[in-house]
């Protein structure tokens, strides 16, 4: 008897050794999480506000999508840092609200944002010859402008509402509650993933048509377009940003695949560690866009590599800045 006792009692502090263990491993995820995503957000928006060269359109659009996930690093996911060590929310139900409310309103806004991204590449490649006429760096501001307007107005319904945010136990974070607000969840849905998907779809569809066209040789018989068109599509920046929307989706999907199921057959999938991996593994896409454009975007590297020589040595930067034409007091 007094052995099983023992025995009982060993468990017993093993579980709550793994049950430490796995809550220490959690936050000390979270927490690394969030202090990539504030570094390299942080570094991709000095990088485009230090360089003073010629720039395209699209990086306005680069630096919309930077400050969102900045503010997911900075807002966002350092408060699921303790309530992971604890296991509950200790912020209060306002704040809890409030961050349920940013969750969807930034989301919304990088859905937006690769919509307009989509476009850019898109009248980049159908008007070679109008495009610096039709995408001017004002034009592209106003979208912006009312890209964030219009996501904060439509997500405030839930925030204004009476019925009480949700916290996660499981991916330590806050929620709002949509279930009481279904036709409003839906609406909000078509109005914000409807026009994104059809056009991101229909225009990165149009880019590689034209891609294989160009590639397959196939006559244009215009060749001033013809000329224009192939300059245009030797940009990187179409893989790039197709790169950013794929990576995007990629990171979401687990979240949206197991709810769809969830939603469809009724069978709660009742296990945490996989609740916590997808929400996170989706939080998680604040961080590649550093790597992407590092990657695939010349452009970037060449404004990181200026910026990075700025600040270990000023002259080393302005000797490089010169050496492409640049002056970075412009």
């Amino acid at each position: 008897m007094r052995g099983a006792t023992m025995h009982l009692q060993g468990l017993s502090h093993l579980q709550v050794y793994g049950s430490t263990l796995e809550a220490l491993t959690q936050a000390a995820l979270i927490l690394v999480l969030g202090v990539a995503i504030i570094a390299s957000n942080v570094l991709i928006i000095a990088t485009f506000l230090n360089f003073r060269g010629p720039s395209e359109v699209i990086n306005y659009y680069l630096l919309s999508l930077a400050v969102a996930d900045l503010l997911c690093g900075l807002l966002i996911v350092p408060l699921s840092v303790y309530p992971a060590l604890i296991g509950k929310w200790i912020y209060g139900d306002i704040l809890c609200r409030f961050i349920g409310y940013l969750e969807v309103t930034l989301w919304s806004v990088t859905v937006y944002t690769f919509m307009w991204i989509s476009v850019d590449r898109y009248l980049a490649v159908r008007k070679p010859l109008r495009y610096e006429t039709v995408q001017t760096k004002t034009r592209c501001q106003c979208w912006m402008a009312f890209t964030w307007i219009s996501a904060a107005m439509l997500c405030c319904p839930p925030l204004l509402g009476y019925n009480k945010p949700l916290f996660d136990d499981e991916a330590y974070i806050c929620m709002l509650d949509w279930g009481n607000m279904a036709a409003y969840s839906a609406t909000l849905a078509i109005l914000v993933l409807g026009p994104s998907v059809i056009s991101i779809v229909h225009n990165y569809g149009y880019i590689f048509v034209m891609m294989r066209r160009l590639k397959s040789g196939a006559p244009i018989h215009d060749k001033e377009y013809a000329t224009a068109l192939a300059e245009n599509l030797a940009n990187p920046s179409h893989t790039m940003s197709f790169a950013l929307i794929f990576s995007f989706w990629i990171s979401w999907s687990p979240l949206i695949v197991v709810k769809l199921y969830e939603n469809i057959t009724g069978d709660i999938i009742q296990n945490p560690l996989i609740h916590f991996g997808i929400i996170w593994f989706g939080v998680l896409n604040s961080l590649w866009k550093f790597i992407i454009l590092t990657g695939m975007s010349p452009h970037f590297r060449l404004a990181l590599r200026i910026f990075c020589l700025t600040i270990c040595c000023r002259t080393k930067g302005r000797l490089q800045a010169e050496l492409i034409g640049l002056d970075p007091d412009d």
